[in-house]
């Protein structure tokens, strides 16, 4: 399945189904489209949690700007598997004072992932 003519026609993310592969850069599969992470309010796209078919398993999140396409039948990602975010309900916030702590998008991101797959959405 790592040739771009199997993997159907670019499509939008509005449109990506549950269930359809995640491929490295390499093309090997590295899983599946668990959920499609978007603002619905604004019409931004956050990425995807992947439900993991190989080490490490459990689930990542692929922030959009490391998904190269979207496609039918497969979303290609441009970075290694090593370079996925870990779901979590405290993305790497550092323990400060609550005033100062700005989060950025990428840790906003990763806590709409961490609250989908918690059930907290």
């Amino acid at each position: 399945m790592g040739r771009m003519d199997d993997l159907g026609a670019q499509i939008s993310y509005l449109v990506l189904d549950r269930g359809v592969s995640v491929l490295a850069p390499n093309g090997q599969r590295i899983g599946d489209v668990e959920h499609v992470l978007y603002d619905e309010e604004v019409d931004v796209f956050d990425g995807v949690i992947i439900a993991m078919a190989q080490p490490p398993v459990g689930h990542r999140f692929a922030d959009a700007d490391q998904i190269d396409e979207i496609r039918e039948h497969g979303v290609l990602l441009n970075v290694g598997v090593d370079q996925l975010h870990e779901p979590t309900d405290n993305p790497g916030v550092l323990e400060a004072d609550p005033d100062d702590v700005m989060d950025s998008p990428l840790h906003a991101r990763l806590r709409r992932a961490w609250d989908w797959l918690s059930g907290n959405y």
